[in-house]
């Protein structure tokens, strides 16, 4: 079983709460909008990073993170990327990966809307964790949960 901290729109925001939230896990997946390459260095030194780039990440953020990333993580299949829509409203090109590669989890961020959904057509959990920076929203927020072989378990809300 590992722990997985999963954050997006962070828009150049690691503070204090986020890590002390995220303090438990092993690894930090973010979905986009990082806001920096010197802040992915930052989550990085703090937990091993995977990471996509959004549309407000520059040109050496997305030199170094891909537009969708396909992570194994123990038995679980998991298709991250940031502008992806949700259950019955996914963006094209999202729904072509979801086509292809089945994943059993389809994490995307964007919406700053935090969302965990079980997806009847195509057999999988979309989550997006909202949105971990400051912006329109309010409430910042991330999650955290487990993977144990090919489930997700124990999912937790962080709100800031």
């Amino acid at each position: 079983m590992i722990k997985i901290g999963l954050i997006s729109d962070t828009h150049g925001t690691f503070d204090d709460k986020i890590r002390h939230f995220l303090d438990p896990v092993s690894e930090i997946w973010h979905a986009g909008d990082i806001g920096s390459l010197e802040l992915a260095d930052e989550i990085a030194a703090f937990r091993p990073l995977k990471a996509v780039y959004g549309n407000i990440d520059d040109h050496r953020v997305r030199t170094v993170y891909p537009k969708f990333q396909h992570i194994v993580c123990e038995n679980l299949s998991v298709m991250m990327t940031h502008i992806g829509g949700y259950p019955g409203r996914y963006e094209p090109e999202a729904r072509m990966w979801i086509e292809r590669i089945h994943p059993d989890l389809f994490i995307s961020g964007h919406s700053h809307i935090l969302k965990v959904i079980n997806d009847k057509k195509y057999h999988l959990l979309h989550m997006n964790p909202g949105a971990a920076g400051y912006g329109y929203q309010g409430i910042r927020t991330a999650l955290r949960f487990a993977v144990d072989g090919d489930r997700v378990t124990e999912v937790e809300v962080g709100e800031f």
